[in-house]
């Protein structure tokens, strides 16, 4: 079932009257705007075999192996994939679980199992009991909001497919505290502080929200409502984004977490929605125009424009057909000829290849929160 169709389903829980304002209409957030009237043009997107080559499919195989063998199986990091640095916080074990999941790989099941299970664990003894989740190993330099974002969106994922106790307890914490730090503009940043706000954060904690909320977790009409302001403050009107509510740098990574943003809280379409989409689409892979994705960002731009142009599909699948093979033959480009893995110098490898190995595998949808 995908994310439109159980929103249709529940709206009469907590975020089925929810609506925002968009350019000159008012939309339901959780509505399925034009689905039926929308496939022929969703019989039109490619499929699976025509876009993940094999050539990728080998790569994919190849990263994902890559990180297993990475993963600490003892001590106090057990289940990350570093003693020391970021990749023995939150974020690389969340992400790289969120990979293997990517692959059909459940806690259960399929050539990852004991991967996702030990990421589960890792990020589970790293939730406080406030609910935030960035205890990890002595790294705490490491983890901020970031991290605490894709520790609950990771932690969705599993409950959804095994509501332990133990998961439940802590995501109910972990989503009550997110809750609990919005600033009053509708953001966060990067600590857990009711202060200010930027869109780099804001999307991390609305994306898990949604997560969390489609696993059964309740999160408040007005968290949704004042993100979905904060969110419109930091839209330019040509459609793209800029850092905060006040301005900043506009990037392509700002305008992918925007439009992804917009999806997080049902947001599916409308004229900003639109407009985020075009200057997206100019923006693509190997179409320069005075618009580079930072090396700093790389993999982050990434992770949210493939997701933009996923959802996308369902209005505009002639987005998605120009985009993925663009973006996977970057990747494999990019990718580290030796060893298979993908280099990120900032942050490290690990953050690198699960980071193109969930962005290649979308197509093939095993993870609900990335479903269309």
């Amino acid at each position: 079932m995908n994310r439109r169709n159980f929103l249709t389903r529940s709206s009469a829980l907590a975020f089925g009257s929810l609506t925002a304002t968009l350019g000159t209409g008012t939309i339901p957030i959780f509505s399925t705007p034009r689905a039926s009237q929308e496939e022929s043009k969703k019989d039109a997107v490619k499929s699976v075999d025509e876009m993940v080559t094999a050539d990728t499919r080998s790569a994919i195989n190849i990263g994902l192996d890559r990180l297993a063998q990475k993963q600490i199986t003892e001590g106090r990091a057990k289940g990350a994939f570093g003693n020391a640095g970021y990749s023995a916080g939150v974020a690389i074990t969340a992400l790289s679980g969120l990979a293997f999941l990517c692959s059909g790989s459940t806690p259960f099941s399929g050539k990852y199992a004991s991967n996702i299970r030990a990421c589960t664990e890792f990020v589970l003894s790293s939730t406080r009991n406030s609910g935030y989740i960035a205890e990890g190993t002595g790294t705490q330099q490491y983890s901020n909001m970031y991290g605490h974002g894709y520790g609950m969106l990771y932690l969705s994922q599993i409950y959804g497919m095994s509501p332990r106790s133990s998961v439940e307890v802590k995501l109910q914490n972990a989503v009550k505290m997110t809750c609990q730090f919005q600033n009053r503009l509708g953001g966060w940043r990067y600590q857990p502080v009711v202060q200010d706000a930027d869109l780099s954060i804001t999307i991390c904690q609305i994306m898990a929200l949604r997560a969390a909320h489609n696993a059964g977790m309740d999160v408040s009409n007005e968290v949704r409502e004042k993100t979905i302001q904060y969110v419109e403050s930091c839209q330019n009107p040509d459609g793209s984004f800029h850092y905060t509510e006040r301005g900043g740098r506009t990037t392509v990574a700002l305008t992918a977490a925007g439009v992804v943003s917009y999806y997080s809280a049902g947001v599916y379409d409308g004229p900003k929605v639109d407009k985020a989409l075009k200057w997206l689409f100019e923006h693509r892979p190997g179409k320069a125009r005075g618009q580079v994705v930072s090396p700093m960002n790389y993999y982050y731009a990434h992770y949210y424009a493939v997701q933009a142009m996923w959802h996308a599909q369902i209005q505009n699948p002639e987005y998605w057909n120009a985009w993925y093979p663009l973006i996977r033959d970057e990747l494999l480009d990019k990718r580290n000829k030796n060893d298979g893995t993908w280099p990120d110098q900032r942050v490290g490898s690990e953050f690198g290849t699960a980071m193109s190995c969930i962005i290649l595998q979308i197509p093939f949808n095993y993870v609900p929160v990335f479903s269309p």
